[in-house]
């Protein structure tokens, strides 16, 4: 019996989403494609022109956009951001510091803090 190995491939919007890029951002052959794993290997690896611009520069996807501005996805629409945003926006963003960016920013220390503290928990209960 021999084996038959199949070449996995998946949608544009999970390759965009593992490549952490805005797929409506990319170009044309990649969001009517599919993409092997293969491919997204090399992409990862070997990022071409297009794919580091849209790193950089953006738009970002929401997860991108609230990791740069250290805040959760939630909180980006709490503060009324629903729109990709480029780095100049973020960058803006981060400049301005709104009333509900600063909000935001201390909640989401507050939960790593609690997260931190029932980690440590955890580790001296299994250390027991």
């Amino acid at each position: 019996m021999t084996s038959h190995r199949s070449t996995q491939t998946m949608k544009p919007a999970t390759a965009a989403k593992k490549l952490g890029v805005y797929l409506e951002a990319t170009p044309a052959e990649f969001q009517e494609g599919v993409v092997s794993r293969g491919e997204l290997d090399a992409l990862q690896t070997d990022p071409p022109e297009w794919l580091r611009e849209l790193r950089r520069d953006g738009p970002h996807p929401r997860p991108v956009v609230a990791a740069k501005l250290g805040v959760s996805i939630s909180g980006l629409a709490r503060g009324g951001v629903t729109e990709p945003l480029t780095t100049a926006q973020i960058d803006a963003l981060k400049q301005e510091s709104p009333e509900w960016l600063q909000k935001e920013r201390a909640t989401q220390a507050e939960v790593r803090k609690e997260a931190e503290r029932i980690k440590a928990k955890r580790a001296e209960q299994a250390g027991r």
